[in-house]
């Protein structure tokens, strides 16, 4: 019972068929004694119509004797043989019987005994006694068998009333153990399922401190405390890697702080070198500063950028300073930014929509993620071909930026890895990696979203995000607490 799951169910389905047996031998069993019954009631029927014949025949007998003076006894003896035959099965009739053949033998006895020349057209005393005392007792064996009708009325009454009440009560019986099997089926199977559902539907979305918390010995019970083992194990391997990740973020963002401030001394240096602070430099001296300027300006780029992953892990995103974007003031600077930093020639138009609602953001992190959206459109278009920046609003609780390049587009595969950590595009080769995911960090933490359409590769991509639109000015965290 304990160890098997669908013992309860084939236990209580067993009693449920042997419910069903039982009504049906009951109702076979009432039926057999219903059909004896009703053939008493017939029986008795036929015994009364006889008995009223045999009453028709004495009175018969008597109008024939008056009238033709003529003795006809075959009709009696018929009725009377047949009457024995229908109730040889009861003593008390049969003896009641017998008191009528002798009354009337003794009835045609006297009625033999008259000179036929003295017939007269009535009865003697004794004659009329006996023929009262004839019909007296066929009376009598009618009466009994009156009785007797009504006794096995009832009888019958009584079995139809017993059938009905059986056939109520196996009913009854049989849909409340129907009722009992459909809740047993629910608390054993379904309530079970919903709750392994409930909590893989949790395991799903990561959380995978969740139980099952099953305690019984059933296959289900088993099963459960198989599931709950598998999590337990993912679970703690997830802890591991997630303080592995932890302190290996760690490590990143110390290093970085470390690295930064030799980088910004080393950059300064070397600016000063070429501008001719420590003596005048050579053309190939010239040459090889620069390269290691630029070198320079690169993995300052790579360490700000690891730095500011790491702020926006810690949190960072709670403390954004929350003002109405300016996206003219927006697109302005960053273009002249990308112009000031950039070799290469590149044409950028920007259309805003005028019927733009107010978005409120933090600027200068906007601003980092157009920059970086806009210097990745640069580095894969071809030169002084045209890039499209276009801000409009989308719905009802939106406002879109896209920017369009004219790269090689990007393969369908790329599309759901480009903006996690250390991904780079086919055409995007070169970089850390990490620039569109700092922009999805930003874009996140301003409640919005980010992706990238490109349908044909060679017809270049549109990188967009979303920002969502709110009536008040969202506070800044210290500035709730």
């Amino acid at each position: 019972m304990k160890t098997h799951l669908f013992a309860p169910l084939y236990i209580s389905l067993a009693v449920l068929v042997l419910l069903i047996l039982g009504q049906q031998g009951l109702n076979l069993s009432i039926a057999f004694h219903t059909q004896q019954a009703a053939d008493l009631v017939t029986h008795t029927l036929v015994v009364e119509r006889e008995g009223e014949r045999l009453l028709n025949a004495v009175i018969d007998e008597e109008r024939n004797f008056l009238e033709t003076h003529s003795n006809m006894q075959f009709a009696f003896n018929s009725s009377l043989s047949r009457l024995y035959t229908l109730v040889q099965d009861n003593p008390t009739q049969l003896q009641q019987l017998d008191k009528i053949k002798n009354v009337h033998t003794r009835w045609q006895s006297h009625l033999g005994e008259r000179d036929l020349f003295s017939l007269s057209s009535r009865f003697t005393l004794e004659e009329k006694t006996l023929f009262d005392s004839l019909r007296t007792q066929i009376r009598v064996l009618l009466d009994r068998e009156e009785i007797l009708l009504e006794q096995r009325k009832h009888n019958l009454q009584q079995l139809y009333h017993v059938n009905t009440a059986v056939n109520i009560f196996s009913t009854i019986v049989i849909l409340v153990g129907v009722y009992l099997n459909l809740r047993l089926l629910y608390r054993r199977f379904e309530v079970r399922l919903h709750k392994l559902m409930e909590v893989g539907e949790a395991w799903r979305t990561g959380q995978m401190e969740a139980r099952l918390g099953y305690s019984s010995a059933d296959e289900i019970g088993r099963l459960a405390r198989v599931l709950d083992a598998m999590a337990g194990k993912v679970r703690y391997r997830q802890k591991c890697i997630e303080e592995h990740n932890q302190q290996l973020e760690n490590l990143i963002s110390a290093l970085s702080h470390d690295l930064r401030t030799p980088l910004l001394a080393t950059r300064n240096t070397l600016e000063s070198m070429l501008k001719g602070a420590f003596g005048p430099v050579s053309g190939t001296l010239r040459e090889v500063f620069q390269e290691y300027r630029e070198a320079n300006e690169d993995l300052l780029k790579l360490v700000e950028a690891l730095l500011n992953i790491s702020r926006y892990e810690a949190g960072y995103g709670t403390h954004l300073n929350y003002e109405p974007l300016n996206w003219e003031k927006i697109f302005v600077k960053t273009i002249a930014k990308i112009k000031a930093t950039s070799k290469r020639e590149f044409t950028v138009n920007y259309k805003i929509s005028q019927l733009l609602p107010t978005v409120y953001g933090d600027e200068i992190e906007i601003q980092r993620v157009l920059q970086n959206l806009l210097d990745n459109a640069v580095r894969v278009s071809e030169p002084n071909k045209e890039i499209f920046l276009k801000v409009r609003p989308v719905g009802e609780a939106q406002v879109q930026l896209c920017v369009r390049d004219r790269g090689c587009g990007i393969a369908p595969q790329e599309k759901e890895q480009l903006f996690h950590r250390f991904v780079q595009g086919g055409a995007r080769r070169g970089r850390s990696g990490l620039g569109l995911y700092l922009c999805r960090q930003i874009i996140e933490a301003h409640g919005g979203s980010i992706g990238v359409e490109s349908v044909l590769v060679g017809e270049g991509s549109i990188f967009w995000f979303t920002l969502p639109i709110t009536t008040d000015q969202p506070k800044c965290q210290h500035e709730k607490m």
